[in-house]
């Protein structure tokens, strides 16, 4: 009898996985076909294509609709938990885990009445038709000389402000970002900011803020802020005396919002720019990627990367198709939309498209990586950690802002690597300052926090105007540079209520460059680099949580520590150890030259990347490889900087 039972409990056993696993396969396909389909048209939305489509806010907004009904519906949820209780702990992990995300991932999305769900399409309706028109938004800035209006992005005009000589073209350009305020609480975002918090307190959370950062990163609203009031009460003290050392240095009106950014940098971008060729940046980018072991594992990448009219105003990276492996082994690589708006004829654009092309590639570097048996792992959006996400790719970005790095990748067209008194220059210009980008990214968050927290009847055009300057005045010293309400994430659903994690991944940015130096002696050009973010941050994708993955790394709990002891550090004791990991970088190059010259070697990234202009397909490495599809879109850029110069 007993032999009878245990055969029949195996039995049904392996009926009750076969069944699970079923339900998994047929999940993450459908799962997959409706996330691409929604990436698709954000892709040719947001870069205002024509070629591939239709392209509309109508499909954007249906696309997304499908997808989130899939994840919203309560069958799926009900399904997943009965079939994760069916099948226990048994020995297969792979489909363990995958029930898990399904069931944490469909909490996230998860509408339990219709009221809940007609809230959420009505204010995705209006997200979409508010993004459409901010992308068509005519904006720029009035030349105060001859009343000649320039249309710029929101990236050109903060370019402008560090960059332009003249007060009043600066003045004029801060003007021309505070127009998107007044613009974005005419066109829906007042009506936006009343559905998403009605929409979290139909979910039962105390406000839309609350609601977003408990999805992802796994904590309430409450225990974010002890984070970030521990860090603003502890650098209050630094923001305080950069405000003093600005004036002291250029005079009160260096406080006005639109010369706080040319009085720190302005005169050392105009020397800098010739030694970061914007037309050298992917180049440069993939080299250094190579150089620390870092690759794609097959991914495809589309990288539209010139700024033009119509297209939407801010960098980013997203997948239409996630990285996984299926539960035959089949590796599904990633395919990667990545976008900049970089303007090569304006001064600072090379440094600027450098720094955006380390850090959007950083975030495809990590997600091309994840490794884990369903799409669900690997996309952008709750429950993944908008702090894991944004740890990978500020790490990689942080080191163009080292002395070492710029030794070897900061070169003119001549060869001539950055001289290191220009490099001085601009430590001593901008390092007693540097609390003023932490200051920043609280600002953000502590103006959504204010937001959401308005009772509805003081969600007015005038209130969140007048907030946005109140924030700005009490966390950064007086007004930003960068208006809170030009903020593009602000008004995008993905976005919103994201900026904590910034704040967030910097802290760990600085404690993970704190592992590297500690045990390696150095970052840049470490081929321990790659494989070491794989191994600890890059495969786990969103199945481990962010703190326990800096953890692991680190050997210790988050903290903003070695943030603070960066801030804190002085600017001589910085210029010396930043000059002697400059030399010894120049070193290092000179003894592997001293060798017979070799001809260029093509850089092996491990994916196929695809350079576009819109609808145009500039060059791919389908054709001769990455070296050869740089060289071809350098070419491209070098032509559009002759025709913009010559008329």
């Amino acid at each position: 009898m007993l032999r009878r039972f245990v055969t029949v409990g195996i039995k049904m056993s392996n009926e009750e996985i076969a069944a699970a696993q079923a339900f998994v396969d047929k999940f993450n396909e459908s799962y997959a076909e409706k996330h691409y389909n929604f990436e698709r048209q954000f892709w040719g939305c947001k870069m205002g294509l024509g070629d591939g489509g239709p392209y509309s806010t109508d499909l954007l907004s249906s696309t997304k609709k499908e997808m989130e009904d899939l994840l919203s519906d309560p069958k799926i949820l009900e399904a997943a938990e009965a079939h994760k209780m069916a099948v226990g702990d048994c020995d297969k992990t792979d489909l363990v885990k995958t029930l898990d995300i399904i069931v944490r991932t469909c909490n996230c999305y998860s509408m339990p009445s219709a009221g809940s769900k007609a809230i959420r399409e009505q204010t995705s309706q209006i997200e979409g038709q508010l993004e459409m028109r901010r992308n068509e938004m005519k904006l720029g800035y009035t030349d105060p000389a001859d009343g000649t209006f320039h249309a710029l992005s929101s990236v050109g005009l903060r370019n402008l402000l560090r960059t332009a000589s003249e007060e009043s073209t600066r003045k004029a350009a801060y003007e021309g970002l505070r127009s998107i305020g007044p613009f974005v609480c005419a066109e829906g975002f007042v009506e936006i900011v009343k559905l998403r918090n009605k929409l979290a307190r139909e979910l039962g959370y105390e406000d839309y803020y609350d609601l977003t950062v408990t999805n992802a990163e796994g904590f309430g609203k409450k225990q974010l802020f002890e984070i970030l009031d521990g860090l603003e009460e502890g650098t209050r003290p630094l923001m305080e005396e950069g405000r003093k050392e600005l004036a002291k240095r250029h005079g009160d009106d260096a406080l006005e919002p639109w010369n706080i950014s040319f009085k720190m940098a302005g005169s050392v971008i105009k020397k800098m720019d010739p030694y970061f060729p914007f037309a050298k940046a992917v180049e440069n980018y993939a080299k250094s990627y190579a150089a620390m072991g870092i690759n794609y594992a097959g991914a495809t990448m589309n990288l539209d990367l010139l700024d033009r009219k119509n297209k939407y105003s801010n960098g980013f990276c997203h997948w239409p198709v996630p990285a996984w492996v299926k539960p035959d082994g089949t590796w599904v690589p990633s395919q990667t939309n990545f976008t900049s708006l970089a303007d090569p004829t304006a001064v600072g654009s090379g440094l600027t498209a450098l720094t955006t092309l380390m850090h959007e590639a950083g975030h495809a570097a990590h997600f091309a990586n994840i490794r884990q048996p369903s799409p669900l792992f690997s996309q952008e959006r709750a429950p993944t950690s908008v702090a894991y996400a944004e740890n990978q790719s500020m790490f990689l970005d942080s080191l163009v802002g080292d002395a070492c790095w710029r030794a070897k990748y900061a070169q003119d067209l001549g060869g001539n690597p950055i001289p290191f008194a220009i490099l001085e220059e601009e430590i001593n210009s901008t390092h007693p300052f540097e609390v003023f980008k932490l200051r920043a990214m609280l600002a953000v968050s502590y103006f959504e926090k204010a937001l959401y927290e308005l009772p509805e009847e003081k969600v007015t055009a005038e209130k969140i105007q007048s907030l946005a300057d109140e924030i700005e005045s009490k966390i950064q010293g007086g007004l930003s540079p960068r208006p809170l309400l030009s903020v593009p994430h602000l008004v995008s659903d993905e976005a919103s209520c994201y900026y904590q994690g910034y704040t967030l991944a910097e802290m760990s940015v600085h404690q993970t460059r704190e592992y590297f130096k500690k045990k390696d002696g150095y970052i840049v050009d470490n081929p321990n680099v790659g494989p070491t973010l794989t191994n600890y941050y890059w495969k786990w994708g969103n199945s481990k949580p962010f703190l326990d993955l800096v953890k692991e790394l680190t050997g210790k709990d988050l903290t903003g520590d070695a943030w603070v002891d960066c801030l804190k550090e002085p600017v001589a004791r910085r210029i010396v150890r930043e000059k002697r990991e400059y030399e010894e970088m120049l070193d290092k190059i000179k003894a592997q030259g001293s060798g017979t010259p070799e001809a260029p070697k093509d850089i092996d990234l491990m994916m196929e990347v695809n350079f576009v202009d819109g609808d145009e397909v500039i060059s791919s490495t389908t054709d001769g490889g990455l070296l050869a599809a740089c060289k071809r879109f350098e070419d491209f850029v070098g032509a559009r900087v002759a025709s913009a110069t010559s008329s």
